[in-house]
């Protein structure tokens, strides 16, 4: 009797656990793989509430052949996005297959059908959840493990998206930099920094931990307001922006974190994340009992970082705001002993950020996708 393949709308708990489970079997061997915090990944798939879905929604689908899970997907709702776009777009996330045609089809079809029950007509993806989180297909850059909170998938997955009648609609990409590639700043830079900070008497100081609650505010106020104008972005509600920095308060480093203020007002930061991956990998993505003894412990031991964000307030955009900032960062990573760090995610439509990365040497070493496609049934699986 040949195998029997069938689709699992995710409800019970034995379900969210395989579904949050499959990824150890699919990639066990792989040492690029990095498991996933397991506390968060049952929040980002609402099996713990999360903020988010306090007016979106998700169903996630596991794919059997007979007992064994095969692979699996979630679709999503993004309110906010389709009020913002005047768009009736629906998402995937969390995708993860073995290479088999007929599994991947049967995991989009399912996807497919409940956005169209939402009244949905397109779908983008990887998100997971959003642009805000985990985002995008690795297409380019497997040689090497990803940087904290980046995606990495098997190189079959672009194939089994575009046998799905999904497309590219945008890449990101990740600049590498290593401490041997510092050298003199260009002057023009140099200039451009000194001018900005002369003009609007710029004052550049590391994250209060003392005001947490002060400076988190400030933080969801800057993004929001600095990325009204990229692509796809939606705003962080002010529960998610909470939520988020909450969950990252214990890992964030005060002087990796920076401020610019004028008059005393913030008008941009600059974030940067230790790359924990290597230790939620040593964990297994358990931080309990003991994981988070093993996550926190002596972190100037991390010699990797993410660079996740360099935002500035649109009034102060064109003014080399972000390079007073990145400058005033720089002594602090070689301070702390940083040898090599990841700007990511670029968009491909972020020209200025591009340009200025590539100028400053940095290399591009890992490719992400994402992909749009329509609602209607995916093309049959040769």
């Amino acid at each position: 009797m040949a195998d029997r393949l069938r689709i699992v709308p995710v409800r019970s708990w034995g379900e969210q656990r395989a579904f949050i489970n499959y990824p150890w079997r699919l990639y066990e061997g792989d040492p690029n793989w990095m498991p996933p915090l397991i506390m968060n990944i049952k929040e980002m798939l609402n099996f713990k509430h999360h903020p988010y879905y306090d007016k979106n929604k998700i169903q996630a689908f596991l794919a059997y052949r007979d007992d064994m899970v095969v692979g699996r997907i979630a679709a999503l709702t993004n309110v906010d996005h389709n009020e913002r776009y005047k768009e009736k777009r629906g998402f995937f996330g969390f995708y993860d297959s073995m290479d088999d045609s007929a599994v991947a089809k049967a995991l989009f079809d399912a996807a497919r059908g409940w956005l169209r029950e939402q009244g949905l007509t397109d779908m983008r993806g990887p998100l997971n959840p959003t642009m805000n989180y985990e985002v995008g297909l690795l297409v380019d850059g497997f040689d090497s493990p990803p940087f904290f909170m980046m995606t990495y998938n098997k190189p079959y997955y672009e194939r089994l998206f575009l046998e799905n009648g999904l497309a590219k609609t945008q890449d990101l990409y990740s600049f590498w930099g290593h401490k041997d590639m510092l050298g003199g700043l260009d002057p023009k830079l140099l200039y451009i920094i000194e001018a900005s900070k002369e003009r609007f008497n710029i004052v550049v100081r590391p994250m209060d931990r003392k005001n947490f609650k002060r400076d988190l505010d400030y933080f969801i106020d800057i993004y929001n307001r600095s990325l009204v104008k990229t692509w796809g972005f939606v705003p962080f509600t002010k529960a998610e922006g909470v939520h988020l920095a909450n969950s990252l308060k214990y890992m964030l480093v005060p002087e990796l974190t920076l401020f610019a203020e004028v008059e005393g007002k913030p008008i941009g930061f600059v974030a940067g994340l230790l790359d924990y991956n290597p230790r939620i990998k040593a964990s297994n993505g358990r931080l309990f009992p003991f994981g988070w003894i093993r996550l926190l412990w002596n972190k100037r031991k991390i010699k990797r970082m993410r660079m996740i964000s360099t935002n500035v307030i649109p009034e102060f955009q064109s003014w080399g705001v972000g390079l007073v900032l990145l400058n005033g960062l720089l002594p602090k990573v070689q301070e702390w002993g940083i040898e090599e760090g990841e700007f990511s995610w670029v968009l491909e439509s972020n020209h200025l950020s591009r340009a200025s990365l590539e100028k400053g040497g940095a290399k591009i070493t890992k490719t992400y996708r994402l992909y749009d496609g329509k609602l209607e049934a995916s093309p049959a699986a040769s």
